[in-house]
């Protein structure tokens, strides 16, 4: 493996982090920066698709709406493994999600599993997501 593959795996490795870390704290904007301009997300659930965005301002219109009914966000990123292809790559990663809402005056959270399936690009000297796939595999509520 040379070094340059390694940095590249490491860029796309803290490109997921950034999406956890700056969700968590509601920095929508700085999230939309890790997408290209004409991405595309799409949303199963279940084996159903629930959801399917294009476009940063589109994503980031839904993001906001979504955000402003969530009081607190956890994420924590697991494996994640890539194929690079010069400026180009695929990857699979795993995040545990846990979203705290109001629900009737009472806290509910709601904890997710979820893989994505991810296509990425090196625009700019940045790698940035072109293509996501993400995949609710468990979703569990309750009341805290």
């Amino acid at each position: 493996m040379t070094l340059e593959i390694l940095k590249t795996k490491e860029d796309l490795r803290k490109l997921i982090d950034d999406y956890a870390y700056l969700g968590d704290e509601w920095k929508i904007s700085e999230v939309m920066d890790l997408f290209t301009p004409d991405l595309t997300y799409k949303v199963f659930m279940g084996g159903n698709l629930v959801g399917n965005t294009s476009g940063r301002e589109t994503m980031e219109k839904e993001f906001n709406a979504h955000a402003s009914e969530v009081k607190k966000y956890f994420t924590l990123n697991g494996q994640h493994t890539v194929n690079i292809d010069g400026d180009t790559a695929t990857g699979v990663s795993y995040s545990q999600i846990k979203m705290i809402r109001d629900v009737e005056g009472k806290d509910v959270l709601t904890d997710y599993s979820v893989k994505y399936e991810d296509n990425y690009v090196l625009q700019n000297g940045k790698w940035l997501i072109k293509d996501r796939i993400a995949h609710f595999i468990i979703v569990e509520s309750r009341t805290i």
